[in-house]
């Protein structure tokens, strides 16, 4: 870890396609995503809220935003993480999320965790 500031919140994601959920068909394709919050910061801090940005390959944009994740607004000291998993449906086999926390920490910052954007896409449509 380079040199830590006193607000570093690390986002990491794993994706899933869930044929089960998913009818093709109908222009229904279900995705799992499964995150992990890490405090690398210096000081605790509770995520307040979350907005997503979930794009299909059409473009068309579903924006989300709400208190916590997974009705949860984990608490996290230093070195502590959070995981958690939920999903999204798309109209198109192919698309991407991205967005940001909004976190408050124990001296009253509000910052943002940025969420890089991810991939979401039925394994074997790209080549």
């Amino acid at each position: 870890m380079n040199n830590p500031t006193s607000n570093s919140i690390r986002v990491d994601v794993e994706t899933a396609f869930v044929p089960a959920q998913s009818d093709p068909a109908q222009n229904r394709f279900a995705f799992a995503y499964t995150i992990t919050i890490r405090n690398e910061g210096l000081v605790p801090a509770k995520l307040l809220t979350r907005h997503w940005l979930i794009t299909d390959a059409n473009g068309k944009v579903q924006e989300v935003r709400g208190e916590g994740v997974v009705g949860e607004q984990p608490y996290l000291k230093p070195g502590e993480g959070f995981r958690y998993s939920s999903g999204a449906i798309l109209e198109t086999p192919v698309g991407a999320m991205q967005g940001a926390y909004q976190m408050i920490n124990d001296q009253g910052e509000h910052f943002d965790a940025p969420i890089a954007p991810f991939r979401l896409a039925v394994p074997g449509l790209l080549h």
